[in-house]
């Protein structure tokens, strides 16, 4: 018995070892599938890691070459030269980098971003880069395409570079795109109505700016959203979506669908090219050392005195005498209310300047009078009904229009000056010095584009500017009388001549605004000779190759 007890001792012992090491050999064969597992893991988390590190790096090869071409637009107002290229190695990778020239520029429609509808003059750059690990395992390719487009400036129903404010007292609408490349301040006695796009590079506000000295106003703003109806910058619960409330960003683009956008939303100044290295006074300043003014555009110029053509050998000829002698040109004064003193303006009869057939051949007019012992020195348009052909005025002095301008066969007009008063046909200068009663204003009419300047709401003792409601500037009581205006109004400068505060009811009483955007200023054959432009600079066609598979 004994026996047959040992036997099956061993017998059980023999069936264990051979349970253990079967346990043992499945638990190796899991630990070396667990290994490899790993190993495998670890490896594609490698191959990720480098493939990720490469992508980076070949975006920062693109940001680099983004980075200059933009630089080199908005401080010199061309590309880089030699275009951006080269290799830099970092942190275990290295990125290459170029850039190739697409060809010349082409006027073209854009269609994207937040100046998308608007036309221009399209230089497009491509830039390639190509982002690799130090060890050669990954490579990641990326493509863009860079835009710089001249877009001309009249496009805009509003341009300004300043701080934009606009607080009519009774109902205003304005059709037509709205930039500021700073601040926006909007508000309304009554209602203010926007039809088309609203940016800045700075902010968007309701109520008044600081300094102006008056209390906001409760009247409705509305903006037009992408399906072109209006909605209001008042919330349910009375209070006003802005820049400053908490949702911003989200609540704008979900009311406004993105037609209403500052620089939360990514907008930037829009940089004139002739501003790079100078103010933007240069267009209106006298031409010498200054390449940029509108005096070495001009087909006439009336400057220190004289009356100069330009012939068409390139010669100038002093008409002078000719022009005085037809009263093309002529003399006048007349008392400003708002400048608080005589105005002595140098009179350009229009319909006199056809007939003697010195109107310029280009459409280009340059005027610049010196004031001389202290006077407050203008120019004045005077029979301007009917232009004889497309026309550009460009004077550093105030200007002055009397009656409907550009009002029988409409023609393409630009007037830049100091600032900018409208006179009605009612005017009449002897009677400047008497009380408002005295200077009741006729309903006027004026077709034309306007580039101006104002003063700063809240420097130097000055409250309320007037904003853009009273940037072209009056003299007279306009009760319910019609200031009928299209064309594109920008404001690119502080006046410097035309400095006198606005006020209000003391000189002049507001008229019933009829004013909008000229929509054929978005055909480029009926722009204003010399339109200025601005620089937009912005991203196209971004694509990604990863070992030689596309994605987007």
């Amino acid at each position: 018995m004994s026996k047959i007890h040992v036997a099956n001792q061993s017998g059980q012992g023999g069936m264990a070892l051979i349970i253990f090491i079967v346990l043992l050999l499945m638990l190796s064969l899991i630990g070396i599938s667990s290994i490899i597992t790993s190993t495998s893991e670890v490896k594609v988390a490698g191959n990720e890691l480098r493939q990720t590190g490469s992508f980076y790096a070949a975006e920062s090869g693109v940001e680099r070459a983004a980075a200059a071409i933009a630089h080199s637009y908005e401080t010199a107002g061309v590309p880089p030269s030699p275009l951006p290229s080269g290799t830099v190695s970092e942190a275990g990778y290295q990125y290459n980098y170029s850039t190739t020239d697409a060809g010349p520029a082409v006027q073209m429609v854009l269609s994207s971003g937040a100046y998308r509808g608007l036309y221009g003059l399209v230089k497009s750059f491509r830039i390639n880069s190509n982002g690799l690990d130090n060890l050669r395992e990954s490579s990641v390719d990326i493509s863009m395409v860079m835009q710089d487009a001249l877009i001309p400036l009249f496009q805009f129903a509003v341009f300004y570079q300043e701080d934009l404010e606009i607080a009519p007292g009774p109902a205003m609408t304005l059709g037509g795109r709205v930039h500021s490349n700073s601040d926006i301040y909007l508000q309304a006695n009554s209602s203010l109505n926007v039809d088309s796009y609203l940016t800045a590079a700075g902010s968007i506000m309701h109520g008044r700016k600081s300094g102006s000295g008056q209390p906001d106003a409760t009247g409705n703003v509305m903006i037009k959203d992408k399906n072109g109806i209006y909605q209001n910058m008042l919330n349910s619960d009375g209070s006003w979506l802005d820049s400053r409330s908490s949702d911003w960003v989200n609540g704008s683009l979900s009311r406004w669908g993105g037609c209403v956008e500052d620089d939360n939303h990514g907008i930037s100044e829009l940089n004139m090219p002739v501003v790079v290295n100078g103010p933007a006074t240069d267009l209106i300043d006298r031409g010498a050392g200054n390449n940029d003014s509108f005096e070495h555009k001009a087909g006439l110029k009336l400057v220190d005195g004289q009356a100069l053509y330009l012939q068409p050998d390139g010669s100038w000829r002093d008409v002078t005498a000719i022009l005085l002698a037809q009263n093309v040109i002529s003399a006048g004064t007349f008392y400003d209310g708002r400048e608080g003193r005589d105005v002595v303006s140098l009179d350009l009869d229009i319909d006199g300047l056809q007939n003697s057939g010195y109107f310029p051949s280009n459409g280009i007019i340059y005027s610049s009078q010196p004031a001389a012992g202290g006077m407050f020195v203008a120019m004045r348009l005077k029979n301007a009904e009917e232009l004889p052909a497309a026309m550009t005025l460009a004077t550093n002095n105030p200007l002055y229009t009397v009656g409907n301008f550009n009002t029988t066969s409409k023609k393409p007009a630009a007037l830049m000056a100091d600032a900018i008063t409208i006179l009605s046909d009612n005017w009449n200068d002897a009677a400047s010095h008497q009380g408002i009663g005295s200077r009741v204003a006729t309903a006027t009419q004026v077709n034309a584009c306007f580039m101006t300047g104002n003063n700063e709401t809240g420097a130097n003792g000055q409250d309320y500017n007037g904003g853009l409601e009273n940037l072209p500037r009056f003299l007279e009581k306009w009760d319910n009388t019609s200031l009928t205006w299209r064309g594109s109004m920008v404001d690119l400068w502080y006046s410097r001549q035309a400095t006198g505060p606005w006020s209000y009811g003391n000189y002049y009483t507001a008229p019933l605004r009829n004013w909008a955007f000229d929509p054929d200023l978005l055909d480029i054959a009926n722009l204003p000779p010399g339109t200025p432009m601005v620089n937009i600079v912005q991203r196209s066609k971004w694509a990604q190759r990863v070992g030689g598979v596309p994605r987007s």
